[in-house]
């Protein structure tokens, strides 16, 4: 006996095993992570270099063409482009559809091992940098600050981004134009000729004060202790009283030599942000993770957080990638509906019966509800690609359906 006659002879049996596939369809739709496009790895890999103090033409002769001619020999290299700027050099590597992304990491890594010697002294090293769609940051803030500006970097590490990377599913939270604290000494050159000193032993002198040492361990009943030495520094005006050097048997003291400013470092990249300088923060989900559902727990447990934060501190939503998906969703979801409706009014005006235009429709959801599951077990993901393609399915399915029906 055939699938097909045993379902018509048997239809509790087929009656539950389509409630079955229901139920579990519509667990897998529940399951299933939202995001944009589907998780995609592209043939691209990029390789920047930084040598700091070079101008764009150098970059181009001394580290460019020099990294060009060597990825050359590398397998299932469809094009090489490159870019060359101020301090950093960039080549983009394309390679040929389906060849295998890590062990063409691996064989560029290979070639950066032999050319690196041959490089500018001075340049970094080369890295590596593999692109995948999970990498696209799924939310954007942009923060400001007047009073705390130089010290946001600790604030909001401590206050924001801490408890943003115990959210399920978030890969990373990142700054960008962040202020850096440093400080600076400024050794004034007829002072340290005076006192017959270096800025190589003012350094040293520095280096080796500002140390935490261990020094042992206590044992107390069966409590055994680390002990440490505390011995960095924890307020700049603290230099101003290191010892550096004597002048005929009088100490002689870094504040008598050189000028020590606590100040931000000057910043490569500097944002504004309505006017005012800050800084962007911006969130990265894991593989596989739901977008939607964490750019809105993001959202909530920023709201919460912001009272943490001195007055003056203002974080602002610049974008967020989950508003387009579930825009793009709805849109798609208006689709689906749409069509579901035309396809039952022009199935009921050719053929002209309720039973059996009920029959067709209902081939739809089910057809729909299965697709979910397979998406769910395949790894993938609700997402612009999966949605448009049940869309155009919907026809297909209508068509076999009639073919059936009218058989």
């Amino acid at each position: 006996m055939s699938i097909y006659k045993s379902a018509v002879n048997k239809p509790i049996t087929t009656m539950m095993v389509f409630t079955a596939v229901i139920v579990i369809g519509i667990f897998s739709l529940i399951s299933l992570p939202i995001d944009l496009y589907p998780e995609i790895d592209p043939p691209f890999l990029s390789v920047m270099t930084t040598y700091t103090g070079s101008n764009a033409a150098d970059i181009e002769t001394n580290i460019t063409k020099r990294l060009e001619d060597a990825f050359n020999s590398v397998d299932d290299i469809k094009e090489i482009t490159s870019t060359s700027s101020d301090n950093i050099s960039v080549v983009n590597l394309e390679f040929n559809w389906g060849v295998n992304l890590d062990e063409a990491t691996n064989e560029v890594r290979d070639v950066i091992d032999r050319i690196f010697d041959f490089l500018p002294e001075g340049a970094d090293r080369p890295s590596i940098f593999k692109f995948n769609t999970s990498m696209i940051p799924i939310v954007f803030y942009a923060i400001t600050a007047e009073e705390s500006y130089p010290g946001l970097e600790k604030l909001l590490e401590e206050k924001i981004i801490n408890p943003l990377n115990r959210i399920e599913g978030v890969g990373s939270v990142s700054l960008i134009g962040v202020p850096k604290r440093f400080i600076y000494v400024d050794a004034d050159p007829k002072k340290l000729d005076a006192y017959g000193l270096t800025i190589e032993q003012i350094g040293n002198t520095i280096a080796g004060e500002n140390l935490n040492m261990p020094s042992g361990n206590i044992k107390m009943g069966k409590m055994d202790y680390q002990l440490r030495v505390q011995g960095e520094f924890t307020d700049s005006k603290q230099l101003n009283a290191l010892v550096v050097g004597n002048k005929s048997g009088i100490p002689v003291y870094l504040k008598d030599v050189a000028n020590v400013r606590d100040t931000i470092k000057d910043i490569f990249l500097e944002e504004k942000i309505d006017g005012k300088t800050g800084i962007r923060m911006f969130v990265v989900k894991q593989s596989g993770a739901n977008t939607v559902r964490i750019a809105r727990q993001i959202g909530e447990n920023l709201e919460e957080l912001k009272h943490t934060l001195p007055p003056d501190v203002e974080i602002k939503l610049i974008v967020d990638t989950s508003t387009f998906i579930k825009g793009s969703i709805k849109n798609l979801s208006q689709t689906l509906m749409w069509a579901f409706i035309f396809v039952a009014l022009v199935v009921l005006f050719f053929l002209g019966k309720w039973r059996a235009t009920f029959i067709i429709v209902l081939t739809i959801p089910i057809s729909l509800i299965v697709s979910f599951i397979y998406l769910y077990v395949t790894g993938n993901s609700i997402n612009v690609i999966s949605l448009t393609s049940l869309s155009i399915a919907i026809g297909m399915v209508v068509d076999d359906a009639i073919v059936v029906l009218e058989n």
